[in-house]
C-alpha cells in the first residue's frame, strides 16, 4: 500500500474518532437542550431546531479544535493560517454538512425517534465534511504550489 494511502486512511480514522467525540457532544447537548433547557417552548419544531442548532455548533467547535490539534497537525503550520482564520474556514466548510444534517434529521424524524435520526444524519454529512476540510481548510501550502 502506498504511503499516501496509508496517511489518508490514518487521517480518516483520526477524523472518525474526533467525529465520535463530536457525536457524543451533539447528542448529549441535543437531549439536554430539548428535554430541559428549552422545554418551555411549546412548538416541537422550534424546540428541536433551536436545540439542534446549538448542539451542532458546540460539537463542531469541539471537532475543529481536535482536528486541528491531532488529525491535521502535520498541515497546521504549513497552511500558514492562524487559529481564527482556519476556524472560520472550518465552519464555512461545515456549514454545508450542518445544513445536510439538519435536512436529513428532519426528514428522518418522520420514521424514527429524533436521536437515531440525528445520528444517521451525522454519519451521512460526515463524509462531505471530511473531504471538503481535507481539500481546503487543512491543505498545506506545499499542496497548493505548482511544481
Amino acid at each position: 500500500m502506498k504511503d499516501s494511502v496509508k496517511i489518508a486512511m490514518g487521517r480518516f480514522l483520526k477524523f472518525a474518532m474526533v467525529g465520535a467525540s463530536g457525536v457524543t457532544i451533539n447528542l448529549g447537548c441535543l437531549w439536554l437542550f430539548r428535554e430541559y433547557m428549552f422545554s418551555w417552548i411549546d412548538s416541537e419544531g422550534l424546540r428541536i431546531n433551536i436545540s439542534l442548532f446549538l448542539a451542532i455548533f458546540l460539537a463542531t467547535f469541539n471537532n475543529y479544535c481536535w482536528n486541528r490539534r491531532w488529525t491535521w497537525l502535520d498541515r497546521k503550520e504549513n497552511a500558514g493560517k492562524g487559529f481564527w482564520k482556519q476556524m472560520i474556514e472550518y465552519y464555512t466548510v461545515c456549514l454545508f454538512a450542518i445544513l445536510l444534517q439538519v435536512l436529513f434529521t428532519n426528514l428522518l424524524l418522520r420514521f424514527m425517534h429524533y436521536l437515531p435520526a440525528n445520528l444517521s444524519a451525522i454519519v451521512l454529512a460526515g463524509f462531505v465534511n471530511f473531504l471538503a476540510n481535507d481539500a481546503w481548510t487543512f491543505t498545506s501550502r506545499r499542496f497548493l504550489r505548482k511544481p
